[in-house]
This record gives C-alpha cells, sequence and structure tokens, in this order.
C-alpha cells in the first residue's frame, strides 16, 4: 500500500497520510494525478460513504489550486455554475462530491445540469483485499487497538467486503474490546462477528 503524492515531487501533507492507495482505488488516484489533462476541468467523484472520496477531493483541490465542492447535492446551484465556468477559466480543477451524478443527482438549474453533463465521473469502488486490511487497521489504530497481522488475515475473508463493513466490524471490536475489557484478538473478533451475525460457530474454521 502506498500514500497519494499529486504529484510525486510535491511535499507530503498530513492528510496524505491517511488516504490509502491500493490496486482498488489506483485508477481513481491516476485520474487526478493527470488532472492537467483533463479536456474538462472539472470531475464529479461518487463512490460509497466511507471511501475516501472526501479526503482524496480535498487533497486533490489543495495541491492542484482547485476547488472542491462537497457535498455536490447540497450546493447551491449558482453557485456549482459559477465555479465550473470558474474552474475552466483559470484552468485548476473542480472537485464536486455527490452520492451519485445525474441523472440521480436532480438539477433544477438548465445551464448547470448541462455542464454535469459534460463533466467526466469517477467512482470509488468498493475495496479489495489489501485495502481492506489496511483500513482495519489504521481504524483499529485510531482507536488505540493494536491488530496484529493474525488478527487482520482473519477479519479480512470474513466481513462484508464493503467501506461501511469495516466500519460496523470495527465499531463492534471496539465495543466488545471495551466490554471485556482485553486487546484485541483472534478468539475476540470471532465472538464480534457472532454477535454480527456475520458467522456462526458451526462455519466459522477459526
Amino acid at each position: 500500500m502506498s500514500q497519494i503524492a499529486l504529484p510525486l515531487d510535491w511535499p507530503e501533507g498530513s492528510e496524505e497520510r491517511d488516504f490509502i492507495v491500493t490496486p482498488a482505488n489506483e485508477a481513481v488516484v491516476r485520474h487526478f494525478r493527470h488532472w492537467s489533462l483533463w479536456p474538462v476541468m472539472a470531475t464529479i467523484l461518487t463512490g460509497p460513504r466511507k471511501s475516501g472520496r472526501s479526503l482524496l477531493g480535498r487533497i486533490v483541490a489543495l495541491r492542484t489550486g482547485g476547488e472542491l465542492i462537497d457535498p455536490g447535492e447540497d450546493a447551491d446551484e449558482e453557485a456549482v455554475f459559477h465555479a465550473w465556468n470558474r474552474a475552466q477559466g483559470i484552468r485548476r480543477p473542480l472537485i464536486i462530491v455527490v452520492d451519485a451524478p445525474p441523472p440521480a443527482w436532480d438539477i433544477a438549474l438548465p445551464d448547470l445540469k448541462s455542464r454535469m453533463l459534460a463533466t467526466p465521473v469517477i467512482a470509488m469502488p468498493e475495496p479489495d483485499e489489501e485495502l481492506t486490511g489496511a483500513l482495519i487497521e489504521k481504524l483499529c489504530h485510531v482507536r488505540g487497538l493494536p491488530a496484529s497481522p493474525e488478527l487482520i488475515r482473519y477479519l479480512v475473508p470474513r466481513i462484508e467486503r464493503s467501506f461501511m463493513g469495516i466500519h460496523r466490524t470495527v465499531d463492534a471490536l471496539d465495543e466488545l474490546a471495551l466490554q471485556r475489557r482485553q486487546a484485541l484478538t483472534v478468539p475476540l473478533a470471532r465472538r464480534a462477528l457472532m454477535t454480527m451475525g456475520v458467522i456462526d460457530e458451526s462455519h466459522d474454521a477459526g
């Protein structure tokens, strides 16, 4: 795994250390690395909640001198329209984070709608195995819960392969570790997954 660099010779900011790049999201990162080549100086960034889309948008805006609108659905449509035009004029990227692009994102202003339909859409995918393990480790570390490689290896193939699933798993681990006043172990993780209904005793090989 690695951290994003936009471009590679720029110094890394504190937030960049929190964005983990694996094969699952490297195409998204590559798109933003090459922002200067975009024919339309804007991108609609979508994907699952908790996927790091807002963090990536902040990094890109900071490192390129561009602008971030997040969430786009709640922003004033006139303001988004002017931001889009401004981005084309100054040739700096506009990143608009939304849950879903048009037509699911219902836009009333005709001029904005036409511009959004002309704007590339890129989606953060669900995590791969590598990113799942890295995020479990990171989220546990943030909570002061050291997660051993053995624990990560146990969890990754058993939990829901989604960002929300990862967060729910770490929440359950944290709650059970606090209740039992224990460190994270494989037996504790097994109990947490059983409590969540992710596994049952008869089907878990341990």
